[in-house]
């Protein structure tokens, strides 16, 4: 069974409590034994910079949070803490969505 599941989550740490709870062995253990681990949590950083999002953004939330609207936007009013070392990066900002596929 593979899910997916697309979440904003701009803090490290809250990352990092979902890989805990997920990256168990095939027996369920903690991450111990590397060697019979399965990655059940597998970080996809979808990178794109202020300015890609704010003109993809066809409700214009960015401009609002920018105004100050928006109170506690991710990456304007609200910080984003970039994946340290994610599995896969994926940056929209100079690629299209046929290249990131």
């Amino acid at each position: 069974l593979i899910v997916l599941a697309a979440f904003v989550s701009p803090y490290k740490a809250d990352r990092d409590n979902v890989r805990q709870l997920l990256d168990k062995d095939s027996k369920g253990d903690d991450e111990s034994n590397s060697n019979t681990r399965r990655k059940n949590f597998i970080e996809v950083y979808v990178k794109a910079d202020v300015e890609t999002c704010e003109q993809r953004d066809p409700k214009g939330l960015y401009k609002r949070a920018k105004a100050g609207e928006i109170k506690n936007f991710t990456g304007i009013s609200a910080p984003f803490e970039s994946p340290e070392n994610p599995e896969l990066v994926l940056n929209t900002s100079n690629k299209s969505v046929e290249e990131c596929l």
